[in-house]
């Protein structure tokens, strides 16, 4: 491989890893799997001398666990107190909305999102409890969904610092 190109390539996966590296506590973003895509290209740059297939294979593996444990996370929280489906649809919508208003609005917004779900989808039941009953649900689905949520996004964090040590500690050593 040429010289430039190989300059060229492991920038882009320094731009890789950094983006995914952000994309662990920005939603939009898939960030592990951008990460290892980024610490993928930069091991087949170096013709994975550095950083050898079973460190690649390890890090696919931190990658999945990182994957599940934040989909497990947050499911845990929302299901622990019987949320809804809307619940966790606008807790959603809620994370992508507070996205415009970072970073107070990555912690109101899934929170929010997920009380006015649940608040909905009790409304639609047509549920002879009172309104404050409802209210207070909904709050209650609101809070274990957000909680589950930033576990989740800890999890993510504290794996992708993690994938990132090994990467560093592979091409140094």
């Amino acid at each position: 491989m040429h010289i430039n190109s190989e300059i060229l390539l492991q920038t882009l996966a320094i731009i890789l890893i950094i983006t995914g590296l952000l994309g662990t506590v920005l939603p939009v973003l898939p960030g592990m799997p951008v990460m290892f895509a980024g610490m993928l290209l930069s091991a087949w740059v170096g013709h994975f001398q550095a950083v050898s297939l079973t460190v690649i294979f390890l890090l696919a593996a931190l990658t999945v666990i990182a994957l599940i444990a934040d989909f497990v996370a947050g499911a845990l929280g929302a299901k622990r107190v019987g949320a809804s489906k809307l619940a966790i649809i606008g807790a959603t919508i809620g994370t992508v909305a507070g996205l415009f208003t970072a970073p107070l609005g990555l912690i109101i917004g899934p929170f929010a999102g997920a009380v006015i779900g649940e608040y909905l989808h009790q409304q639609n039941q047509n549920s002879a409890d009172n309104t404050q009953d409802q209210l207070s649900q909904a709050t209650k689905v609101g809070v274990h969904t957000w909680i589950g949520m930033v576990v989740g996004i800890g999890v993510k964090v504290a794996l992708s610092f993690v994938m990132l040590g090994i990467f560093i500690f592979a091409w140094l050593f």
